[in-house]
């Protein structure tokens, strides 16, 4: 989740160090780096035995396609529960795990990030409610208002999973430039091996993203004014985004400045 990256860069600002002092700051960035990578390691082994399960239980079955977030847990009872096993609950403590778990970081993210660019300076009972109002609220009308049996339930989380996939470079691209920026990092700046390990996964994901948003853009918009629309957004994002990637290199910087001489 795209919101994780801010996070995760706010988080290590929390941890009271003497920043003048080299050898203190490396401490905290490795301690930060094994939190992190074992954060990463058990939220992908979690969701490597989810994908497992589904996968090995209903791929190619006639009941693939009608499986969802509201009748997941039956059928995962139907087909592996027993009296003695109750997966049925166990699915359902593993939702409600995933919620908080989600709910909490999208929250102190936003915290973070609008903290940082409006320079909020509330006291922190009245920070915290409106944080998590804005998280709390809109999942509360979904669930109260909202009939939980419509197939469109599932289509939200999949329009909600593709929203984050949008995000996703606006975090990754200006990261990898700040933390290759040796006038900002000075002796802290990212090597060229890791520059250039970070730049190829990040492509990677922006590949695999990008076959997501077209495929739910394929499957589930309907019109030649909404896929007209869709199309000049889509165009626009995909400039912006090499715009990002091309802002602070050799190329962007001759370009500006034939544009200056030109004017």
């Amino acid at each position: 989740m795209p919101h994780n990256v801010f996070l995760h860069s706010a988080l290590v600002q929390s941890r009271k160090i003497d920043t003048k002092k080299k050898s203190r700051v490396q401490e905290a960035v490795y301690y930060y780096n094994i939190e992190s990578i074992l954060a990463l390691i058990v939220s992908f082994f979690i969701n490597i035995c989810v994908t497992t399960v589904f996968a090995k239980g209903f791929y190619g079955s006639d009941k693939a396609d009608n499986i969802g977030l509201e009748n997941a847990g039956q059928y995962l009872q139907e087909k592996y529960g027993t009296a003695l096993f109750p997966v049925l609950y166990i699915w359902a403590i593993g939702l409600l795990a995933s919620g908080q778990s989600s709910t909490i970081t999208g929250t102190y993210a936003g915290q973070f990030v609008m903290g940082g660019f409006l320079n909020l300076r509330l006291k922190k009972w009245l920070r915290a409610v409106i944080t998590r109002s804005f998280a709390i609220i809109p999942t509360m009308i979904v669930a109260l208002f909202f009939d939980t049996e419509d197939p469109t339930m599932d289509v939200l989380n999949e329009s909600l999973n593709v929203l984050q996939s949008i995000q996703i470079p606006f975090a990754l691209i200006p990261l990898i430039t700040l933390v290759s920026s040796e006038q900002l990092m000075g002796s802290f700046v990212v090597g060229p091996i890791t520059k250039v390990i970070s730049w190829i996964v990040t492509i990677f994901l922006m590949l695999i993203n990008g076959y997501l948003i077209l495929s739910f853009y394929t499957n589930e918009v309907r019109g030649a004014v909404v896929r007209s629309s869709l199309c000049v957004v889509l165009a626009v994002y995909l400039a912006f985004i090499i715009y990002l990637i091309l802002r602070n290199t050799t190329l962007y910087s001759r370009l500006r400045s034939s544009v200056s001489k030109s004017s």
